[in-house]
């Protein structure tokens, strides 16, 4: 049960943690601000975050070169309110219950830069709608 006097928190998964989840949380805190919390995490993180992700996200006025791909902890999935999985499968953690939400998208590894635009395009759409079920104003 969410904690109604905090910011609805949010972990977003993939495998690498490298592409897909970094721009979902690229997006989120761009959009959320301070009225919500968000996490990513990857259950084989890569070395670095996916350099055309963060060339798309920079086109978009988003940046998320700070970001460095990281493996998620029990604990964080615990504090989360929604757990966003993004082609992680069986690595993916389930814990009893969580919201969660499967988004099937392309992976965007190895991909050029107009391949990743439209997944970018889709991931911040799906921010958006995922913010709007939170309740959360989307600055």
């Amino acid at each position: 049960m969410p904690d109604l006097d905090s910011p609805p928190g949010v972990l977003f998964l993939c495998v690498h943690n490298a592409g897909r989840s970094q721009m979902a949380l690229g997006w989120f805190n761009h959009l959320a601000g301070d009225r919500a919390v968000a996490w990513s995490g990857g259950s084989e993180p890569a070395t670095e975050v996916n350099p055309a992700a963060i060339e798309a996200m920079a086109e978009v006025g988003i940046d998320i070169t700070r970001e460095l791909p990281k493996p998620w902890t029990d604990e964080i999935v615990r504090a989360a309110d929604v757990v966003v999985t993004m082609g992680c499968g069986d690595a993916c953690p389930l814990f009893p219950g969580k919201r969660y939400e499967d988004w099937e998208l392309e992976d965007p590894a190895g991909q050029s830069l107009a391949a990743v635009r439209p997944i970018r395009d889709e991931i911040g759409r799906r921010v958006r709608e995922l913010l709007v079920s939170l309740a959360v104003t989307v600055g």
